[in-house]
This record gives C-alpha cells, structure tokens and sequence, in this order.
C-alpha cells in the first residue's frame, strides 16, 4: 500500500511560480512512477508530467505539451519525495492537481494509476 501526502499550491498571479510536493508514507518510490495530474472544472483529469527512476540513479521524465518547458519535475526516491515547479504559470493551469503512483513505467492514462494524493488546488490569476 502506498499513501501519497500532498503539500504546495495556492493561488498565484499569472507569470509566477508555485511548488507542489508528494510524499509517500511507508515505501520509497523504487520500481513505481509517479505523475501529476489536474483537473479543472467540467473537464477530465488530465496528464502533466510523470517520473520515474532507473539503475545507476538515471531518471526519465515525461510531460505533457501544454506544460512543457514551464513545468519541472523531480524526485528524491530516497526521501519518497516527488516535486513538481510550475513557472509561468497561466490561468489555464488554474485546476485541482493530483499526485498518483503507479507500480512499473511510466504512462499518461489516469486509470493505470493505483495510488492517488488527496489533491491540491491551484489557482492562478491573470
């Protein structure tokens, strides 16, 4: 069983910069990949950028398009800590956001994660 505690977000004026964090309780991340998601109002939940780490402290990263090279993604397996830096930020990233778990690669499809964060708001405004 993994348990994923969130922390970060808030509401941000458009162009800055917010940090979220996800904590897991009881296990490292070792063999799992972790992704952040988000979903606005009356929308899906979508994919933003997921993680996951390989032998010899090697990492992969993936994100989505819409938040590619405003968003960071990052990782501390031995603290069970993923990271997730929004710069730029834009009200179209105003949204819930969701830190989730899944054992094995990483993919972009809510349902193959198993283990969900409580959820975050953040809010930006222009």
């Amino acid at each position: 069983q993994v348990q994923l505690v969130q922390a970060g977000g808030g509401l941000v004026q458009a162009g800055g910069s917010l940090r979220l964090s996800c904590a897991a309780s009881g296990r490292t991340f070792s063999n799992y990949a972790v992704g952040w998601f988000r979903q606005a109002p009356g929308k899906e939940r979508e994919f933003v950028a997921a993680i996951s780490w390989g032998q010899a402290g090697v990492y992969f990263t993936d994100y989505a398009d819409s938040v590619k090279g405003r968003f960071t993604i990052s990782g501390d397996n031995a603290k069970s800590a993923v990271y997730l830096q929004m710069n730029s930020l834009k009200s179209e990233d105003t949204a819930l956001y969701y830190c989730a778990a899944r054992y094995g690669t990483i993919v972009r499809t809510t349902e193959t994660y198993r283990y969900w964060g409580q959820g975050t708001q953040v809010t930006v405004s222009s």
